[in-house]
């Protein structure tokens, strides 16, 4: 093989086709600065048309190219080809653990059902401002990380508990309820620990760092959760119950 030539070897599966998933390898051209996202697009432009991947910015913001790239869950547009031209060879695999639609595109339905679990929005407090709720910097700093999460499924395609139960919330989820719960302009603290308080909620959490390790944007799921249940001890302690359902205006 040429120096300039690397072998992608891409997991097919077409759930309407393919008993099983099989191996394909396709030669592609290295060019400076290409990534494994350009390299599928090559092999999509000319090699072969059926081939199916997700994509979206090409910039690392979206998420949506997350995929099994040489062992490790990472983002296709951010990893560059080169790193692995010694080897001559990459293997691409769709997310672990996922309903495959086909070949490296996953079914994210289940994913965004956990995310939804949580209330992943802001419930503001009452009156509410003419323009906007007010933050100091030291109210924004906790939320200054987990409002990086790009939601790309790579965490939660990575922990265990989240492969051995489908009702685990994950750890995506749960950094998600984090950034909200400690959000100072959100009025329903109580409410949002309720929801994690369970098996399904950050007690399923082993700590296993497993989410820590493939996030592309160096986010830390794990210590969210740890402190998710700080918060849950510290209510036990001060002999505080679950919180009455928030009744809302035009309800």
């Amino acid at each position: 093989m040429a120096e300039e030539e690397i072998t992608l070897k891409v997991q097919r599966f077409d759930p309407a086709a393919d008993k099983l998933p099989y191996w394909q390898a396709f030669k592609v051209e290295i060019k400076p600065g290409m990534t494994v996202l350009d390299a599928l697009f090559e092999v999509l432009n000319h090699q072969d048309g059926s081939l199916s991947f997700r994509f979206c910015c090409r910039a690392g913001v979206c998420g949506s190219c997350a995929m099994v790239i040489a062992g490790k869950v990472r983002l296709a547009c951010e990893t560059q080809v080169s790193q692995f031209q010694e080897s001559g060879e990459v293997m691409l695999s769709p997310l672990p653990h996922q309903k495959v639609i086909k070949d490296l595109a996953v079914d994210y339905t289940l994913f965004f059902d956990r995310l939804k679990a949580v209330r992943p929005y802001m419930v503001g407090r009452e009156p509410y401002p003419e323009r906007e709720y007010i933050q100091l910097p030291k109210e924004r700093q906790p939320i200054n990380e987990p409002i990086d999460c790009i939601l790309c499924g790579s965490c939660t395609a990575s922990c265990t508990m989240a492969w051995t139960s489908t009702d685990y919330l994950g750890p995506a989820a749960l950094l998600k309820s984090y950034r909200f719960l400690v959000d100072t302009r959100d009025s329903i603290p109580d409410e949002r620990l309720d929801i994690i308080e369970s098996e399904r909620g950050v007690w399923r959490c082993h700590t296993q760092f497993n989410c820590v390790e493939v996030c592309p944007k160096k986010l830390n799921p794990t210590e969210a959760i740890q402190r998710q249940k700080l918060k849950l001890f510290k209510r036990k302690l001060l002999g505080r119950g679950r919180a009455k359902p928030t009744a809302r205006k035009g309800k």
